[in-house]
C-alpha cells in the first residue's frame, strides 16, 4: 500500500479498529510504514468526522449513542462542498487553501490533477498535499503560529502572499451576515484579506447552518468574494439575497 494514499490508509484504520476495537499508533506506524506523526494526523482526522475516539497511544471505536445523525449529516455536507469546489479547479491552477476542515476536505480530491501549484498557512492542510500521488507543489506562508485559528498569521504570511498571483483562494468562514459578508470568531483577519487580493478568484466553502450566525468580525465583504459553495439546505430567500450582493451561489447536492 502506497504510503501517500492518504484515503486508502484511513479507510483500512477504520477497519482493522471495527474488527480488533482498538488500535494504536505503534501498530498502525509500523503496517502502513509511516511516520507516528501521520498515524497521528490520520486519527485526528477520523475522530474530526466523528468515527472513532483517540485515547493515550490509539484509538477505540464511537461509542453507538455517541453516533448522531447530525455528525453525519455534517460529513456528509462538507464532501459534497468539497467535491463542488474541486470541480472548480483546473489543471495547472495556482490556488491558495485556507486552514479549517471544509477546505481541507478538498485537498484529497486534488488527486487527479496535474500541475498544481497550492499555498496554505495550515500545516494540516500542508501535510496532506505533500501525501498526495500527484505531488502538487506546495508553498508554505511561513508567519506567526495563531493557535486559535491553527494556522500561520501576520505580516511574513502576508509578505509570501504578495509575492505571487493565484487563480483561486478556497477559504472557510465561521458564519456568514448576509448584509455584510463572511464573519469569524477570531480577531486576526489580515492574512484572509491579503489572501483574496492576490486571488482572481475567491469562493468560500461553508455549510449552510453557519449562514446568518450573529458573528462581531467581518473576515471578507462582499466585494471581495466571488463564489459560495455550500449545501443544498440553503433556504431560496438567503441564496437570492447573497446573489444580490453579486456573489455566486452554488449549492453541492
Amino acid at each position: 500500500m502506497s504510503k501517500r494514499n492518504t484515503q486508502q490508509r484511513r479507510h483500512a484504520i477504520v477497519a482493522m479498529l471495527t474488527e480488533k476495537g482498538k488500535v494504536s499508533v505503534d501498530e498502525l506506524s509500523s503496517l502502513f510504514e509511516t511516520s507516528e506523526v501521520t498515524i497521528r494526523k490520520d486519527l485526528a482526522e477520523l475522530e474530526k468526522n466523528g468515527i472513532l475516539l483517540r485515547r493515550y497511544g490509539g484509538a477505540v471505536p464511537v461509542p453507538h449513542e455517541m453516533v448522531s445523525e447530525s455528525a453525519v449529516k455534517v460529513s456528509e455536507q462538507k464532501l459534497a462542498i468539497a467535491k463542488m469546489a474541486v470541480s472548480r479547479i483546473r489543471d495547472h491552477n495556482r490556488i491558495v487553501v485556507d486552514s479549517g476542515s471544509t477546505t481541507a476536505a478538498l485537498i484529497p480530491l486534488l488527486n487527479h490533477k496535474r500541475g498544481l501549484v497550492v499555498m496554505t498557512n495550515s500545516l494540516n492542510v500542508a501535510q496532506a498535499i505533500k501525501e498526495l500521488e500527484n505531488e502538487p507543489t506546495l508553498l508554505m506562508t511561513g508567519g506567526t503560529w495563531d493557535p486559535h485559528s491553527e494556522a500561520f498569521q501576520g505580516q511574513v504570511a502576508e509578505q509570501a502572499l504578495r509575492a505571487y498571483d493565484f487563480d483561486q483562494l478556497f477559504i472557510g468562514a465561521d458564519g456568514i451576515d448576509v448584509a455584510r459578508g463572511t464573519t469569524t470568531f477570531n480577531e486576526i483577519v489580515g492574512l484572509s484579506r491579503v489572501m483574496s487580493e492576490v486571488c482572481r478568484e475567491v469562493i468560500v466553502l461553508i455549510e449552510s447552518d453557519k449562514i446568518g450566525r450573529k458573528i462581531p468580525n467581518l473576515e471578507l465583504p462582499w466585494h471581495a468574494i466571488t463564489t459560495v459553495i455550500t449545501d443544498s439546505c440553503i433556504d431560496d430567500t438567503t441564496k437570492q439575497a447573497i446573489e444580490k450582493m453579486g456573489t455566486e451561489v452554488i449549492c453541492a447536492p
